[in-house]
């Protein structure tokens, strides 16, 4: 399309998108307009697992479970527009006439990420050009979601006629995100801005960042979002929720739609999150549970292993990593307060905390930077139209890679030479596009790095798991990550590594005890500290969640889950367990 057609285009399908949404909100009966009621309160303080149970007995009908949660996702959305597809009239629908109630998730309202399939609607990533084509059939994800309703019970026969008109979870919203998918902020023209629910100054997180605020908020206890470079990680530790990274191959994946479709180098992954700890570790056992194998060719057929639970929930004493540093950015104080949190706490019950120093984070920093644009960004950039926003960091790592290879060397030399800042001058030396001859070699530096990591673990420090901050800085303010877009190596680190990682929300920002020392300079940092720590000011700051990650290895889900309610056990013994935001 001509660029002048190609911009009122794109006006107008932002313009008729949040036209839709704000009508199908209006819309909806008055019981999603009116205030929590103490019967809704009984409803929201239950884990899912209850929920469930009442659903099973007839306690609770899924109905009224859905109002609930829809009411204050509404809520949610009105303080931090955090909704991109409101499905909750068809959602109706589905929990009167179509649902199952003896599966492990009978009548559980669940969230889903923008990018997720659900037959009906579009899935436009933020793009506008993604819009006004709905899907015609639920994906993957969405088709195990509503199946999860289905008895265990029945023949195999009658599971396969069934399976797809009886839900069981009911997916009822869909969720804010960037274009691009490449940011820790959610923020693109067709849906708007996406809100911390804890200051509106500052981002929810990305690229699940509209999960992030409406579980944190309680407009939800579930969801699935998307992780390619700490995507479900940053809104958790951002807004103060639990999330699990899970390993490729754990989750399903299928069924969806993404800014960068055919990237491999670090593959995506889609994992849960959720409002408590004990709802993360239910919502994924159920999953699993499901045999998600059976609705998705790129899932192993992995049972989930009750017995790797049980080791973790009884050990007596573990040997624990701690990563204070990636050696790239050190953590703000806020950070490394709630890491030193976590590890008291984990003394005091007697484990044995070490610090580590693995291979370095640096190296892994800069190889997965490179696979992940080594297409030079083009595909990310191919879905957008004449006038059509980009991310404020996306549009950085774009201006520098258009710029000609020539100014791009003498531009490297100058930072490495003149500035002195290897750091920065590492990551920009080899930032333009590969050929399929170059791709090869970094992804045989991936896996001589894998290799490397793995042979630390096991020969050298011998680790139960590993703690570290999920980011060196709490949540960044609305266009911060034009700064601090490179400033994520604590959670890229673990999708190169394809570990199995989880955020635990910790503590909040205390403007008394978060200030910079008087010793920082900020002149001495190198370029990727200095656009992190642009932003970090802990006065406005304050309030804002703090989180840590608990890392395992490949394919440790169940591991990782066991530790994190270790953890968060010791945190409650020793008087630090974190205080959700309380429902409004």
């Amino acid at each position: 399309m001509l660029p002048l057609f190609d911009y009122f285009d794109h006006r107008r399908a932002c313009q008729q998108k949040q036209l839709e949404r704000r009508t199908r909100i209006a819309s909806l009966p008055p019981n999603y307009h009116s205030p929590v009621s103490s019967q809704d309160r009984e409803v929201l303080e239950k884990p899912i697992e209850g929920l469930v149970q009442d659903v099973h007995k007839g306690v609770l009908q899924p109905v009224d479970i859905l109002r609930t949660y829809g009411k204050v996702a509404v809520k949610a959305h009105e303080k931090t527009s955090c909704l991109t597809e409101v499905m909750i009239p068809e959602a109706e629908d589905w929990v009167e006439h179509e649902i199952n109630l003896k599966g492990p998730l009978a009548g559980v309202p669940v969230s889903l990420k923008d990018t997720i399939t659900v037959g009906g609607f579009d899935v436009s990533v933020g793009y506008s050009c993604n819009t006004g084509k709905p899907y015609a059939n639920d994906g993957a994800i969405a088709r195990l979601l509503k199946d999860a309703g289905m008895s265990y019970h029945v023949n195999t026969h009658l599971f396969n006629v069934l399976r797809s008109s009886r839900p069981g979870a009911v997916p009822y919203v869909k969720t804010n995100l960037p274009v691009t998918l490449l940011s820790f902020e959610s923020t693109n023209d067709v849906w708007g801005r996406c809100t911390n629910p804890h200051n509106s100054n500052y981002s929810p997180g990305g690229s699940t960042g509209g999960e992030g605020a409406l579980l944190a908020f309680g407009g939800g206890r579930i969801g699935i979002g998307s992780d390619v470079a700490g995507s479900v990680r940053a809104p958790a530790h951002f807004s103060g929720i639990y999330s699990l990274r899970c390993s490729t191959g754990r989750w399903p994946k299928m069924g969806t739609n993404t800014s960068m479709p055919g990237q491999e180098g670090i593959p995506s992954v889609f994992s849960p999150m959720a409002r408590t700890l004990c709802d993360l570790t239910y919502f994924s056992r159920s999953i699993i549970s499901m045999k998600p194998w059976k609705y998705d060719h790129t899932v192993h057929p992995i049972e989930w292993r009750e017995e790797h639970e049980k080791d973790a929930k009884e050990k007596t004493k573990f040997r624990v990593g701690v990563l204070r540093t990636d050696g790239v950015v050190d953590p703000s104080p806020a950070c490394a307060r709630a890491l030193e949190q976590v590890t008291a706490a984990l003394r005091l019950e007697g484990h044995e905390v070490v610090d580590v120093d693995p291979p370095s984070p640096y190296e892994a920093l800069v190889i997965a930077s490179q696979l992940l644009n080594s297409d030079g960004c083009k595909t990310f950039l191919s879905f957008f139209q004449t006038g059509e926003s980009n991310d404020p960091g996306a549009a950085q790592m774009t201006s520098y890679m258009r710029l000609p290879r020539p100014f791009k060397y003498m531009y490297y030399l100058w930072v490495k030479y003149v500035r002195r800042d290897d750091i920065w001058a590492g990551l920009l030396r080899n930032w333009h596009k590969k050929s399929a001859f170059e791709q090869w070699k970094w992804v045989g530096k991936r896996e001589a790095y894998k290799a490397k990591w793995h042979e630390w673990w096991e020969q050298e420090a011998r680790l139960d798991f590993m703690l570290t901050p999920p980011n060196a800085t709490p949540a960044v303010p609305h266009g911060g990550m034009k700064d601090a877009v490179s400033s994520c190596g604590y959670t890229f680190l673990f999708n190169l590594l394809d570990y199995t990682c989880g955020i635990i929300p910790v503590t909040h920002v205390d403007r008394a005890r978060d200030q910079l020392p008087p010793s920082f300079r900020f002149q001495d940092l190198n370029g990727v500290a200095k656009g992190a720590y642009k932003h970090y000011d802990a006065d406005r700051m304050h309030g804002l969640p703090i989180g840590i990650q608990v890392v395992g290895q490949r394919l440790q889900e169940e591991k990782v889950l066991a530790v994190m309610q270790r953890i968060e056990d010791a945190l409650e013994k020793h008087g630090g367990k974190y205080e959700l935001l309380e429902i409004e």
